[in-house]
């Protein structure tokens, strides 16, 4: 074989594969602009850090003492104050979602510091277990730094006065994590079954061509649609049912809210999901670039922006932006406050209106984006 010879075929053919790359968008959205996007969304998003923590707080006590204590509180990157009258108004704001915990000193206080068996009531929101317990940790090391540099002498023994918090975890008493993980794993699943299973199914039969031969036939493009997605949407269905009795029967995660409104809720992201999926086959026509879009437009969000693994709070504003529009993200809020904390109705009307909106919407778009490339 001849080097000179070799090198030439090489460059040839080397050029070759790089024209036809370049004439391949799919080619460089997958390697050059996926992996940017995946870089900047994901590595601005994901934070472990719990910042600007809203907790309620009570204070039975006005004495300046408790007032010092409970200093920390102010002018802090982890904690946002909201101070309340009474401990019925902080309940309201904890069931309402606007607290993640509420925190209260009775009127015993400041005499019972001095006597060696102060207290402050803790309550978390347990619903996100793992954030409860970063807010119990930022308070107890809070207070025990307070402590040590205002040593209190417990009626003169001699022997400094302390601070305990008494913790109580707010619907999820089992203080489980799997209880918070287990609703947000469903989201992830309906959201495999809704949009990839959909998308990769129809690019499919966009290759074959078989769609285009029922277009021609006198049915429309609805009437098509519609025919296509009801058997994935049954199946998708059946898993989702399949998952709630394993959560209920297998992994014990309470259902404390209505049955029909989860039933409905996934009714509507599903059908927000297929009409997503149908968007992403009608615009590719391809298997393997269908999965890869799903990939970046459905799960990738579902699993980091939508606030089932890190704290859209924690995030920057623009990537809060982000995940708080997502048809997941409101999916993940509904499940969580069903599962858990019960039936909030204004929580629910909010995330089921938002999911609505999303199903019709999507279903809009991929009929039209179906109209235009039959056309």
């Amino acid at each position: 074989m001849s080097l000179p010879g070799f090198g030439r075929r090489m460059r040839a053919l080397v050029r070759k594969e790089f024209i036809q790359m370049s004439r391949d968008n799919s080619s460089i959205l997958i390697g050059a602009v996926l992996p940017l996007l995946l870089i900047l969304v994901i590595g601005s998003g994901v934070s472990l850090d719990v910042n600007d923590i809203p907790v309620a707080v009570v204070m039975e006590d006005s004495s300046p003492t408790l007032r010092d204590v409970l200093s920390f509180l102010e002018g802090s990157s982890q904690f946002s104050p909201v101070y309340t009258a009474s401990m019925r108004d902080a309940e309201a704001l904890m069931q309402d979602r606007e607290v993640d915990a509420i925190l209260r000193a009775r009127s015993d206080f400041t005499p019972n510091l001095y006597r060696g068996r102060a207290s402050i009531q803790l309550i978390l929101y347990g619903v996100d277990s793992g954030r409860a317990a970063v807010i119990q940790g930022y308070a107890d090391e809070a207070l025990a730094m307070w402590e040590e540099r205002h040593p209190v002498d417990a009626e003169g023994s001699g022997q400094p006065g302390g601070i305990v918090i008494v913790n109580r975890m707010w619907f999820n008493e089992a203080n489980s994590s799997r209880w918070y993980f287990i609703p947000g794993l469903i989201v992830l699943i309906m959201t495999i079954a809704g949009v990839f299973l959909t998308s990769l199914i129809m690019a499919r039969e966009w290759e074959r061509g078989t769609l285009e031969a029922l277009f021609v036939s006198p049915l429309g493009p609805g009437e098509i649609l519609a025919a296509k997605i009801v058997p994935y949407f049954c199946v998708a269905m059946t898993g989702f049912l399949l998952c709630l009795l394993a959560s209920k029967f297998l992994y014990r995660v309470p259902l404390r809210g209505s049955l029909w409104l989860v039933v409905s809720g996934t009714v509507l992201y599903l059908l927000a999901a297929s009409g997503m999926g149908l968007m992403i086959s009608s615009a590719t026509r391809n298997q393997f670039l269908a999965s890869q879009v799903a990939l970046l437009t459905s799960f990738l969000p579902a699993l980091v922006l939508s606030g089932f693994i890190f704290d859209l709070r924690s995030m920057p504003g623009f990537i809060r932006g982000i995940g708080s529009v997502l048809p997941s993200t409101f999916y993940m809020d509904l499940l969580k406050t069903l599962f858990l904390a019960g039936d909030n109705r204004r929580i629910a009307a909010k995330d089921c209106a938002a999911l609505a909106a999303y199903a019709a919407g999507f279903m809009l778009l991929a009929l039209a984006s179906t109209r235009k490339r039959v056309a």
